[in-house]
């Protein structure tokens, strides 16, 4: 295990300086809130983690979550972290005072996550599905059913999943066949199996609630007949006793990676005595989901950036200790006699070690991007800036949630390959964190599924009103960046690429306007790749903005060091991984296409 797992230092850097959180506290919501108090908050969280959570990882990788006699096995510090969030505010930290949360902005709920995600990715999951379960109630279910169940749900007494795979669907939600039946009662008769519950069921959980997608007798097909249901694994009966509501743990799936997070087959109904109860209104549980459905996404790309952060940690300590071979002088002879160098003296490793850097960096910037528009959207009274950043979150989304978790799994590989053999053996932690991240590009819908998002809805979203809005705020940054000469070349290669943006889309879109869809979509993932890229790089020109005008002004808040190795890390990219977008556009502009009625014989 290294010694730390991620850099609080440019958490903060990028929470008050770049994003600039004390601006959201002039609104009325977080009003009781300053940069002290947010502070208190994070370094809690901090020392919480390092008890908590950090020692633990490792160990909860070899003891995994285990089916035995009817329910799921898990570790002892899974209550813990329940009962401890519970009490911290770890899982009420964004709801509203008057659903008995803290309303804290969620960009600093981000964040605290974020800490813990680095710490230790198998513990919290379990919290913040259940803040997510609850989160739904809250917004969408009547007076009794939130007064039932929140209340239990951000104690961490009670947990809570979210229920949508089946067997037979996967990720076409419009196949699932889980069937809710209306009763006189007022309740629903639920049967039905879903597959890949995280959370979905464990020994310190004295219940679990969860929020499922079934079809009501009746309704109508595909999408549209699906509605949302409560369905605890353990319901009340007339005299306020839990007792069982026929919800059964099937088996559990044992995984590659985050082994310490629990993740179930449920069965519902099999005796015929599975109560639920319809959330809001029926036939709209895909739209109430899907709107919860930004928080989820935007926490998938936090654990892929938190996890690339842990996982750069521990390849630079472990660069900075291992001596191994000698420099190569300048004219490419080595020294025999000499003392072996530190490999961090080898330019390869530093090449890899700053590619995992600008990843893991760039990649929390988004992540907390998104989560303050999340907040701008919550907290203004403005209709015309609650509509803005309403587009801009919905087309950053798609990249929150890829971008992290794909360069992640990259940033990850690359740090295996710092440690060499060692990397790939037990004894050191990185081939953990390589396996941990690789779910991360599947959980809340696969990079296939975001990218098709990202081009066929979100692009051509308001007449890509939404894209423009995008494009409008990188080329703000663009025209702050001219005005450092250090600055003037890196910003003018970031005005190509939205030049080189505009071509690519001009030749894909005839292809929507003809209704050849199938075309225009047929290379999306190479488009997410490519605006991903884009963004980034539009992300690090931000941060060194910031970081090249605190030196201009003399900041002492950082070193100089620190503001120069944001500076660095901003040419290591510009240098090594935006130019990758001229051959993801060749390869989108190219005529042939190769994956739509390819013959079988090909494969």
């Amino acid at each position: 295990m290294a010694k730390e797992y991620v850099d609080i230092a440019t958490l903060k850097f990028l929470l008050y300086q770049v994003h600039k959180v004390e601006n959201l506290l002039s609104a009325e919501r977080f009003q009781d809130y300053d940069k002290d108090s947010l502070d208190l908050f994070l370094n809690a969280i901090k020392e919480f983690s390092d008890r908590e959570l950090f020692p633990y990882f490792k160990e909860m990788d070899e003891t995994p979550a285990m089916y035995k006699n009817g329910t799921i096995m898990v570790h002892k510090q899974v209550d813990v972290m329940m009962r401890k969030g519970g009490e911290m505010g770890i899982i009420s930290g964004p709801f509203d005072y008057g659903d008995g949360g803290l309303q804290l902005p969620f960009i600093i709920h981000t964040a605290s996550a974020y800490i813990q995600e680095a710490a230790n990715n198998h513990l919290p999951g379990y919290a913040g599905l259940t803040q997510g379960a609850a989160e739904l109630i809250v917004h969408f279910a009547n007076r009794d059913l939130r007064e039932t169940y929140v209340p239990k749900m951000l104690s961490g007494a009670w947990g809570g999943t979210m229920c949508l795979t089946e067997p037979q669907a996967g990720s076409s939600l419009s196949d699932i066949t889980t069937k809710a039946t209306p009763t006189q009662e007022g309740y629903y008769k639920i049967s039905g199996q879903k597959i890949f519950i995280s959370g979905g069921d464990h020994q310190y959980a004295e219940n679990i609630v969860h929020l499922l997608l079934a079809r009501i007798e009746g309704a109508p097909s595909g999408t549209k007949g699906i509605s949302l249901f409560v369905v605890p694994k353990l319901r009340l009966d007339k005299d306020r006793n839990l007792i069982n509501n026929d919800v059964m743990t099937v088996a559990d799936f044992q995984k590659m990676g985050q082994r310490g997070y629990a993740t179930t087959h449920l069965g519902f109904g099999d005796k015929d005595n599975c109560h639920g109860w319809l959330v809001g209104e029926a036939h709209k549980g895909l739209k109430y989901m899907f709107l919860m459905m930004n928080s989820a996404r935007i926490s998938v790309g936090r654990g892929g950036a938190a996890i690339s952060m842990a996982a750069y940690q521990a390849s630079l300590e472990y660069a900075n200790e291992r001596p191994q071979g000698r420099k190569l002088s300048s004219d490419g002879k080595k020294d025999p006699d000499e003392k072996p160098c530190l490999i961090i003296e080898h330019p390869d490793v530093r090449r890899m070690l700053l590619l995992q850097k600008s990843i893991a960096e760039g990649s929390l910037s988004l992540v907390l991007l998104a989560a303050k528009y999340y907040d701008i959207i919550a907290s203004t009274k403005n209709p015309e800036t609650k509509e803005k950043y309403s587009l801009l979150l919905e087309m950053v989304i798609p990249i929150v949630k890829t971008y992290p978790t794909e360069a992640g799994t990259l940033s990850v590989s690359n740090g295996v390959q710092v440690l060499g053999g060692y990397g790939f053996c037990s004894d050191f932690i990185l081939q953990q964190y390589y396996r941990d991240i690789r779910i991360f590009s599947i959980y809340e819908g696969t990079t296939g599924i975001q990218s098709q998002d990202l081009l066929g809805r979100k692009v051509p979203m308001e007449n890509g009103r939404a894209l423009e809005l995008l494009l409008t705020e990188i080329l703000h940054t663009i025209t702050t960046a001219m005005e450092f000469d250090d600055l003037r070349s890196s910003a003018k290669i970031l005005g190509e690429k939205i030049k080189l943006t505009r071509s690519v889309l001009e030749f894909l879109m005839p292809f929507a306007k003809k209704g050849n869809y199938e075309r225009y979509l047929s290379d999306a993932n190479l488009f997410m790749e490519f605006l991903s890229h884009v963004v980034i790089g539009w992300l690090w020109l931000d941060i060194t903005v910031n970081a090249q005008r605190n030196l201009q002004e003399g900041d002492t808040a950082y070193s100089k060091a620190f503001y120069g190795s944001k500076i660095h890390t901003m040419k290591f990219y510009f240098k090594y991984e935006l130019p990758k977008t001229n051959s993801l556009a060749e390869s989108l502009m190219h005529p042939d296409v190769l994956t739509i009625n390819t013959k079988k014989e090909v494969f």
